[in-house]
């Protein structure tokens, strides 16, 4: 069963990314499926599977008459974490990049103000573990990432709004796009690490105004950030591989 899913996963990974890549573009048929198993060295049910999938991921559209065609990408699923993989892995773009942020200013605001007023004491000691985390792989070196993703995961849980909990997963790997980004600027994690304790102090003193305007200035900086990482031309991050590890900060002497 495993090898199975490994297969299909392979498979829909393939023509994901052979979509998000342009290989076929949107209006575009992909071949047939006896093409396709030839290609891809896989059965009919395991292309059947992975056609399925896309068409579930608003990435292909199947008809008796016109075959299966790829659909524009403002009709793709952008919360689904693979369409997300998939676009970091064909090159992040600045309109994908901008999307984030607007994306991020419009939600991480009101849900950090309904969090400095529903956060219950559990809430904020995940979100403390998180900052705690942070704290450490800045100083001792370690997955920085993956923590400042639990950070601001947590928040968005704690403000108890069912929808915007659902949001909260689905925002993962747009999240980590950003936090990646942010992380390949030198000393970025340190800089920001105070603006974190900013929000989650706000979110403790029950202060949604302080909440609210803490969590923009930490969206600016990041926005800030990423505009350099591409002006560097460095090269960008791949969303496929485990986030990077920090080293471990210098002390003077």
């Amino acid at each position: 069963m495993m090898a199975i899913k490994n297969v299909l996963g392979h498979t829909l990974d393939q023509l994901g990314e052979a979509i998000v890549g342009g290989r076929y573009p949107p209006g575009a048929s992909i071949p047939p499926e006896p093409l396709l198993c030839d290609e891809l060295g896989v059965s009919r049910t395991v292309v059947r599977e992975a056609v399925k999938s896309l068409v579930a991921k608003g990435m292909l559209v199947t008809g008796p008459k016109v075959g299966t065609r790829v659909l524009a990408s403002e009709q793709w699923n952008w919360f689904d974490p693979d369409v997300v993989a998939w676009q970091s892995k064909a090159g992040l773009t600045r309109e994908f990049l901008r999307d984030l942020q607007e994306l991020r200013r419009v939600v991480e605001p009101a849900a950090v103000r309904m969090a400095a007023e529903r956060a219950t004491a559990a809430d904020i000691a995940g979100i403390e573990a998180a900052y705690a985390g942070m704290k450490a792989a800045i100083e001792l070196g370690g997955d920085y990432v993956t923590h400042d993703l639990r950070f601001h995961q947590g928040l968005l849980r704690a403000c108890h709004n069912r929808m915007v909990i659902h949001m909260s997963k689905a925002l993962g790997a747009l999240l980590r796009t950003s936090f990646e980004l942010s992380t390949a600027k030198p000393d970025g994690p340190a800089k920001s690490l105070p603006l974190h304790r900013a929000v989650l102090d706000a979110v403790i003193a029950r202060n949604p105004a302080k909440a609210e305007k803490a969590i923009l200035v930490l969206i600016d900086g990041a926005a800030d950030d990423i505009e350099q990482v591409l002006a560097s031309r460095r090269k960008l991050p791949s969303l496929s591989l485990p986030a990077q590890n920090l080293a471990p900060r210098r002390t003077p002497g």
